[in-house]
């Protein structure tokens, strides 16, 4: 690790002083039409089919092409794209969506209720990562037109939730391309997608880039730009030599490295900044896969987070954008956050070494107690950061970590299909509820392959019932306790740590214009954005 606390201290402090106004010079203009937004696109996922992936390496390309039910708008509150309006009954149990009309697939179908039944029953309860769990109790979509899709629930439903889950979980894809066309996660759409977005998909060049281009026949009116162009770059640095040439436009989710995003933020050209990104806030995680029978023990799990200074590692190479985590649900989520007072591994190397020995893991040659292998995500650089950091904490206590590094698609299939990994390392993203995408890294019975789920090869009946309780509870109040039974139990039982809290960092070129006005705006269409002179 290069990275001096200096130099990382010195990093956070730059982008923060960007962030203090960062949209000062983009008084409004007339929009331009044409050009070409070339997008950094960091490590490919071998998916792009939103309504069967969620992740923000999906949407970052998707998003642009296919559209949910519902997006967020500058406020954060619940807009319709492809629903117009919604109700729910009383006993939250049917929740009806009446649909947008003279909307058309890229194709040139019709879009109607039709895809909406299809999708929710066959992708998003059956298949969608967070959505399997979501949907656990949704037992029929009913179309009694071709605008209208009646959702049914076997237990209830509160419609706050499912309007914070539709942006992310709420992608439509198009029933004819997919009905008896076999395995729908084989279906070659997947990666050449089919939407009703501003944009309609042209080719994929594996390793290469992705291209979209303006779609004329948009329901809101063309967008202003030709195209996009998402380009792989592995090499962060290569990716900010791209973007200083202007060759690149926009680097997304904390793309660049630390010191680069800094720099860049010192230039006129860029704007550098975590606004558009509140919906996403992250947390490192570090996951353990208890078919590993030493990892089965609590006591070597309490072991390995008791020997990792967590502290220290924010302040040395995370600096003011990172804080300390208590857990799965953020201190952002002010409607759900259970405060500090839960179940905690401050760093005590003694205690770890005493833990280690009264699990029978003594030192053996060389002090080496055990040997683990660690796949962090590519996703970022802070990722790689906290792997090594891990590693050589670890290797304190006598257990020797082999670090295995992989792109994308290799990180999430050794993880989520094959468990081929001991400890993994990556982002845990909560999305305003922890119903949509933090509840199911710990409720059981997800689908073998299903990424950021629980994969870890355990079950807790206990921590079960409280999220289903949770998830279907309707009275706020209510929901908000059962929620801190969730942290206080899925802490003290250490399925997963979850010690950093972070925002990600955009870096987008400052002839940019309406960029970052919504609070998932990486995700989103991009049916405004226009590039000035």
């Amino acid at each position: 690790m290069d990275l001096t606390r200096r130099a990382a201290l010195m990093t956070s402090a730059a982008i923060a002083a960007n962030v203090i106004d960062p949209f000062k010079a983009f008084a409004q203009q007339t929009p331009r039409k044409g050009g070409v937004f070339v997008v950094h696109y960091g490590a490919e996922q071998r998916q792009l089919n939103p309504s069967l992936q969620a992740s923000t390496g999906v949407y970052i390309i998707s998003g642009k092409i296919m559209e949910p039910l519902v997006d967020l708008d500058a406020a954060g509150n619940p807009v319709g794209v492809l629903a117009t309006s919604w109700e729910s009954t009383p006993d939250g149990k049917t929740i009806t969506f009446k649909l947008r009309q003279g909307v058309t697939w890229h194709d040139g179908r019709p879009f109607t209720s039709a895809d909406v039944q299809f999708t929710a029953m066959e992708m998003w309860k059956k298949i969608l990562n967070y959505g399997s769990t979501l949907q656990l109790f949704l037992t029929a979509v009913d179309t009694p037109d071709p605008h209208t899709a009646i959702f049914r629930y076997e237990r209830p439903m509160p419609l706050n939730l499912l309007l914070r889950a539709l942006p992310d979980l709420g992608y439509i894809s198009p029933r004819h391309l997919y009905e008896d066309k076999g395995d729908i996660r084989q279906n070659p759409v997947n990666l050449a997608p089919v939407g009703t977005g501003p944009f309609k998909f042209v080719s994929y060049e594996r390793g290469q880039h992705i291209i979209a281009e303006r779609h004329d026949g948009y329901w809101r009116g063309p967008a202003h730009l030709d195209r996009i162009v998402w380009r792989v770059i592995t090499d962060r640095a290569a990716a900010a030599a791209q973007m200083e040439a202007g060759q690149m436009h926009y680097s997304p989710f904390s793309g660049l490295t630390i010191s680069d995003m800094a720099r860049l933020g010192k230039d006129p050209r860029f704007v550098v900044s975590t606004k558009g990104n509140e919906g996403n806030a992250r947390t490192n995680t570090l996951e353990f896969n208890f078919r590993r029978k030493e990892l089965a023990d609590i006591k070597v799990r309490q072991a390995i987070a008791h020997a990792i200074n967590v502290p220290f590692f924010i302040e040395n190479f995370l600096g003011d954008f990172a804080k300390l985590g208590t857990g799965p649900i953020p201190s952002v989520s002010t409607d759900f956050y259970p405060g500090a007072n839960t179940p905690q591994f401050p760093y005590d190397k003694a205690k770890a070494i005493r833990l280690l020995d009264e699990a029978g893991l003594r030192p053996g040659a060389g002090g080496t107690r055990l040997t683990l292998r660690l796949l962090p995500a590519p996703w970022g650089e802070d990722i790689s950061l906290w792997a090594t950091f891990i590693q050589q904490s670890l290797g304190e206590v006598g257990i020797r970590v082999e670090i295995v590094r992989t792109d994308g698609g290799g990180f999430l299939k050794s993880v989520y299909a094959d468990h081929a990994f001991d400890l993994a390392t990556g982002w845990h993203q909560y999305r305003n509820d922890p119903a949509v995408s933090t509840t199911v890294w710990y409720r059981s019975g997800q689908p073998v392959g299903a990424p950021w789920t629980n994969q870890w090869g355990v079950t807790d009946a206990t921590l079960d019932k409280i999220i289903d309780d949770a998830a279907t509870e309707v009275d706020a109040a209510k929901r908000k306790a059962l929620y801190g039974d969730f942290v206080r139990r899925a802490n003290g039982e250490l399925m997963i740590w979850m010690p950093i809290e972070q925002i990600f960092v955009t870096v987008i070129t400052a002839r940019a214009r309406n960029h970052s006005n919504t609070p998932r705006w990486g995700s989103s269409s991009w049916h405004d954005l226009w590039l000035a002179e």
